[in-house]
């Protein structure tokens, strides 16, 4: 009875109040930290963790008899460059093993405070611990067989005066709700919950309003599901992109949404750990880190400990490795935004010659860029795109060599380099600001068909959080008002970043074009460029045959798959920058 008329009293709470489920807000003070961080580490261990327990009290007195010491999990984050660390025992498939004390009965709880003596340890380190919750009950009997379960319905009924079942979705839901509001009333250092998928238990008796009620400064992640109410959605490991380490490729999710990247640094194994000692594949590992860090996502990487909580000796030497191969480019990482998106920068992608990389761009100086090749052209120069910037110095990040540069064309070129970094290497790149695009207060907007609340306008506001959606009409275009006959050389195009790349087929982006110019407005001719844009991710540009006029209208014709487009911005350019 105490379970139900504690249901009922939330719902009231919710109606009096005026709380229904909402959205959160994009962007919120307590995710100010998060924003700011690069990477995070995920830890999955309980009591599946080999060798595997089956008695709580057995896995908790190997881990303490192991040497199990908070600080050691912080030491390792720090190598690894992250912010904070994500501690996932309360796992469906690790046997639901809560790695703290709890008055609640139904699954493995500890008597020993693992998770405050990691919180402890990273407030002391300045690492954020953010503590994980499963929502799913299926995995009960894992590793157990059958007629056997991890869940004890019948002490959790009896705490609850009432029969509840932790085998059904409802049930554990209950359960888990319960666990949500210890643990936020024990821990109040705690960074927030990253919560695996969701429960319709949780959403019906508004568990996420409740957390932002009484813990305010929590963030709530969500794994694979995009919850409108959560601050951060997470894409759990992707995989089969070209090249393999470009991870944004494949995620679906637009920026300023915080946005997560998920993956393993074993190579093979599980997630947790299951008694093998994997190889670390340094480069794809890098990449992925580096490619998160240039589509601005956070790269949470996850290590399997052992029970003792220690890391398999191969995850140990990567991690020395990592601390001293990031602190050499950190300048060029951290307070930094990606580039080629929202905050400016240089194209990032496929360059000249085989090379691919992304870039960055300080958060305080917005002249200084940093181009991360992390596959190298076949030969010693380098061609990108350079995104209106005038360049006036480049050198080697690592070394301070002064690079040979030259831009031509709308492309930035890089000569004469004779050493690479197998992994990265990193050019620091000053420029004297952007030259030669038109402002957005210069020209309107406007388009053959928007969607509603998204209109044309949206795509030349200099915000990225707006955006013209074009809806599914085909062919569709955008067209520009100059005011008065004006030298036009390029168009510039930011399709938004919630179309994936890969698979191709989820694609929203533009395949085709034809680009027209008029006088009027009215009469526009015959085309003056038609072509292919690369399903590729960040800003893309239309080059144009030089020409005066006041009207430009640019035409999808088709798509790269969905049929659909939207644009964050898109803007003119009279001319490139040259040096």
């Amino acid at each position: 009875m105490l379970g139900k008329k504690l249901g009922v009293l939330v719902a009231l709470v919710l109606v009096l109040t005026g709380l229904t489920p909402a959205n959160a807000e994009v962007r919120h003070p307590r995710q100010d930290w998060l924003r700011a961080s690069s990477a995070g580490l995920f830890l999955h261990w309980g009591m599946r963790t080999s060798p595997g327990y089956t008695s709580c009290g057995d896995w908790e007195k190997a881990v303490t008899d192991g040497g199990w010491n908070a600080k050691y999990w912080i030491d390792e984050a720090k190598k690894l460059h992250a912010q904070y660390i994500v501690l996932a025992s309360f796992h469906s498939r690790l046997g639901y093993a809560r790695a703290w004390p709890s008055a609640i009965p139904g699954s493995c709880s500890t008597t020993r405070d693992f998770l405050g003596e990691l919180i402890a340890a990273g407030k002391a380190g300045g690492v954020k611990v953010i503590n994980y919750l499963t929502d799913d009950p299926q995995w009960y009997n894992e590793g157990l067989g059958s007629g056997k379960s991890w869940l004890n319905s019948s002490a959790y009924s009896k705490y609850k005066g009432k029969q509840v079942d932790l085998h059904t979705r409802d049930g554990f839901g209950e359960f888990g709700y319960d666990n949500f509001v210890e643990i936020m009333r024990r821990y109040p250092d705690l960074a927030g919950f990253w919560i695996d998928n969701d429960n319709a238990y949780w959403e019906r008796n508004g568990l996420y309003e409740r957390v932002r009620r009484e813990r305010p400064d929590y963030l709530l992640s969500n794994n694979n599901e995009d919850t409108p109410i959560m601050d951060t959605i997470s894409n759990e490991q992707k995989t089969g992109m070209t090249p393999a380490y470009d991870y944004p490729q494949a995620v679906y999710t637009a920026a300023p949404r915080l946005i997560e990247a998920c993956f393993k640094l074993p190579t093979s194994g599980a997630w947790w750990y299951s008694g093998s000692n994997s190889a670390v594949d340094h480069k794809l590992t890098l990449g992925r880190y580096l490619a998160n860090k240039g589509s601005d996502v956070k790269a949470l990487m996850a290590e399997t400990a052992m029970v003792n909580g220690r890391f398999p000796s191969n995850q140990e030497a990567f991690n020395d490795f990592a601390a001293g191969y990031f602190d050499k480019i950190w300048p060029s990482i951290e307070g930094t935004h990606g580039g080629g998106y929202d905050h400016g920068g240089f194209a990032p992608g496929f360059w000249n010659d085989g090379a691919h990389g992304v870039t960055t761009v300080s958060k305080t100086d917005p002249d200084k860029h940093y181009l991360h090749v992390l596959t190298r052209p076949s030969g010693s120069t380098l061609s990108l795109r350079d995104n209106g910037y005038k360049v006036k110095r480049v050198t080697n990040q690592r070394t301070g060599a002064v690079v040979a540069h030259s831009q031509s064309g709308g492309k930035l070129t890089l000569s004469g380099i004779s050493s690479w970094d197998q992994y990265d290497t990193v050019f620091t790149v000053e420029t004297s600001g952007r030259e030669g695009a038109y402002p957005p207060s210069s020209y309107t907007m406007s388009a053959s068909a928007s969607g509603s609340g998204h209109p044309a306008q949206a795509a030349a506001d200099g915000d990225y959080s707006t955006y013209w959606d074009a809806t599914s009409a085909r062919p569709v275009s955008l067209r520009f008002d100059l005011g008065t006959p004006k030298r036009i050389q390029y168009v510039g195009i930011n399709q938004r970043e919630d179309s994936t790349t890969y698979p191709a087929t989820n694609s929203a982006r533009i395949k085709n074009y034809r680009v027209y110019v008029s006088a009027d407005g009215k009469n526009w001719g015959s085309p003056v460029k038609t072509g292919s844009l690369p399903n590729h991710r960040g800003v893309q540009f239309i080059d144009l045959p030089m020409t005066t006029a006041r009207h430009v209208r640019v035409e999808k014709v088709d798509g790269q798959g969905v049929d659909r487009l939207r644009v964050d911005e898109a803007w003119i350019g009279s001319a490139y920058p040259a040096g």
